[in-house]
């Protein structure tokens, strides 16, 4: 269906460009001119007038007549503007012109949606999201395994754990890092994916097939005995990363699993194809998501690790196991090397998506003596430090001395992988909820009472995990009247210590950290951020370690420093509540006071638009005729781009400094 469109419709299209840039500055300072009124400013003696162009004298026109006079489509089909009706040219009706022709239609379509969201957008989000899901359930299996084999391996304990993160997985992590800066510099982002996480897929798939079933002819057991006969019990630890070398491999590349894979590699893509606005909406789903794949991930190690039950006498259950998760492992592994072939080739060359242009914020880069200063130099930094510090410390006090009582009470490694598994459910469910309450809990009670949750948790599971390992005497007739004994109930207790104080960071504590430095300034807000990064997470990352490997040396085993450790874990906790109280005191009242100049600004901003004074309009009526006396000799396109810039120049130049 063809039609001529009439002027009515045609005052209705979108302007162009070039016209709305000349009114714009000039409707945000007259209200008159915004809301779409006539203005005397800009209004035409007559339309015949407009058409023949200006006079010395004349005014100019109003907006509608304006554009009809510097677009020759216009001046062909604006008949009722123009006197005498013309034909103009014939064009296929599409959409409908909207009746009546009430104002300017700008702005560009609508973009297709589907459940509110933009289809372009979904492009993007939908897959990274698998690719997150995909990350994490493989992170869940490789963490629980790590576990299960070094602590359950033969001439070994849970002793190992902190002789292994200290003098392996640390020297490790910074070499690959070194690694991995240098094919920065010489490959694609593409191929440095590729080059990264196919490593990690060979090697899990390899172990499980090769290396574990040779694990009695690659292990060096005999040189493992006589080292820990001349060297004695104290060593068990650093001697059993030798003896069973190929597990602490495995240990060393599950750890690098979360921080390469999950720090370096996706968020890394996520942060390269998505813009600000897309990732306020979604990545807080992403939390969610990665709580959804704990949990099924958990109910995974819990169904392989049963599968022992039906297996014939003399069947390594274990090894059947182990091989199932490995090749879940690697499968995931595939597929998500294969979305981000995906996403590269079909959805990062899409021109119509939009793109990212987030600018990499430069961190200043402190050396220790200057993290120190400016550690020393403010107490809210302080205190906010100690709370990284004391978590760090804390959490690894516990878990190592919980995963020794694990082993106790689960020698086999199909026992320990099925409770692990369970742990794992257990703590997503549990994370997954808080994540939902902790948003309650700060609007409801604020940031001291949402800062003290962690610690708290923390003191009264200790509490009551060390209680039960260093009364376990008298204790036993009152467990036993329950049906359960002193060890178990710590196992117990250690796990719900472990899942709560897990829930409770992701929840409570990285938000309230986080929200600490927003009241500072912004230089102490960069070097606090800096110095507390540099200084204070290797500590509490390291500091818990090191403690049990001192205590083990100098006690001769983790059972008999569990008194010592108990007293330095209350003793810690304690000093992190007293610093989050400190740091409740500085921050609520900064808190309070930003909150109420932003809302005075918001006041301001939703004021009502101030009336231009006799002054301003004068002003704009000097320009006005300015600019007609110049326009009068001229073209009609070359009198609209004249005007444009004029005025523009005109306005901005004196008031938009």
């Amino acid at each position: 269906m063809e039609r001529v469109i009439s002027a009515q419709g045609l005052l209705s299209l979108p302007s162009a460009p070039q016209a709305r840039t000349f009114y714009q500055p000039l409707r945000r300072r007259f209200p008159f001119a915004a809301a779409g009124f006539a203005s005397p400013i800009f209004s035409a003696r007559s339309p015949s007038h407009a058409v023949h162009g200006f006079d010395s004298g004349e005014k100019i026109p109003s907006p509608l007549v304006l554009r009809a006079v510097f677009d020759p489509q216009r001046r062909l089909l604006s008949s009722p503007l123009y006197g005498n009706p013309r034909k103009g040219p014939t064009f296929s009706a599409g959409a409908a012109v909207p009746a009546g022709g009430a104002g300017f239609a700008e702005g560009e379509a609508e973009k297709p949606k589907f459940l509110g969201v933009e289809i372009t957008t979904l492009k993007k989000i939908v897959p990274l999201g698998i690719m997150f899901f995909c990350i994490l359930f493989n992170y869940t299996i490789l963490r629980d395994t790590k576990d299960v084999l070094v602590v359950t391996a033969k001439g070994s304990s849970a002793e190992i754990i902190p002789f292994l993160k200290t003098w392996v997985n640390l020297p490790m992590a910074i070499g690959f890092m070194l690694l991995y800066t240098k094919l920065s510099n010489v490959l694609s982002k593409e191929a440095l994916f590729y080059t990264v996480i196919f490593p990690f897929i060979a090697f899990f798939g390899a172990f499980a097939f090769l290396l574990y079933p040779l694990r009695d002819v690659i292990h060096p057991t005999a040189l493992a005995d006589r080292l820990l006969a001349a060297l004695g019990p104290s060593f068990l630890g650093p001697v059993a990363i030798l003896r069973i070398w190929s597990f602490c491999l495995f240990y060393v590349m599950a750890e690098l699993w979360g921080s390469v894979v999950i720090s370096v590699l996706f968020w890394g893509f996520a942060n390269q194809i998505t813009t600000v606005a897309e990732a306020k909406e979604f990545y807080p789903l992403f939390g969610l998501g990665a709580n959804i794949a704990l949990i099924f991930s958990g109910r995974t190690v819990k169904y392989f690790s049963n599968l022992r039950k039906n297996l014939g006498p003399g069947v390594d259950g274990w090894a059947i196991s182990l091989k199932g998760m490995m090749s879940i492992v690697v499968l995931l592994g595939f597929v998500i090397s294969g979305i981000y072939w995906g996403v590269n080739k079909f959805v990062v060359n899409d021109p119509s998506l939009p793109r990212s242009n987030r600018k990499k914020k430069e961190k200043p880069k402190l050396g220790m003596n200057e993290s120190l200063k400016v550690l020393l130099s403010s107490r809210y930094v302080r205190d906010l430090a100690t709370l990284v510090v004391a978590y760090g410390i804390s959490i690894n006090l516990v878990e190592v001395t919980w995963k020794s009582k694990l082993k106790a009470q689960f020698p086999s490694p199909n026992e320990y992988s099925s409770f692990m598994g369970d742990f794992s459910t257990a703590t997503g469910i549990a994370t997954f909820t808080m994540m939902l309450v902790g948003r309650w809990i700060l609007r409801k009670f604020g940031w001291g009472v949402a800062a003290m949750i962690t610690p708290t948790v923390l003191l009264l599971t200790g509490v009551g995990f060390f209680s039960l390992i260093l009364f376990s005497g008298p204790l036993t007739p009152l467990l036993g009247s329950i049906g359960i004994t002193p060890l178990l109930a710590a196992v117990y207790v250690g796990a719900l210590q472990n899942i709560f104080s897990k829930s409770a960071k992701y929840s409570l504590f990285d938000p309230c950290k986080e929200m600490a430095y927003i009241p500072l300034d912004e230089e102490m807000k960069v070097k606090g951020k800096a110095a507390i990064d540099v200084v204070c997470n290797p500590l509490g990352k390291s500091g818990g370690a090191l403690i049990q490997q001192f205590m083990i040396l100098t006690f001769g085993s983790l059972a008999n420093s569990t008194p010592y450790l108990g007293g330095i874990l209350l003793a810690i906790v304690l000093a992190w509540i007293g610093a989050a109280r400190s740091l409740d005191s500085q921050f609520s009242p900064l808190a309070k006071e930003l909150l109420e100049k932003e809302k005075l600004l918001k006041e301001k901003s939703n004021a009502s638009p101030i009336e231009a004074t006799k002054e301003e309009t004068e002003e704009l009526l000097a320009v006005e005729s300015a600019s007609g006396e110049k326009l009068s000799n001229r073209s009609p396109l070359n009198r609209k781009s004249a005007l444009e810039s004029e005025a523009t120049s005109e306005t901005f130049g004196k008031h938009g400094q």
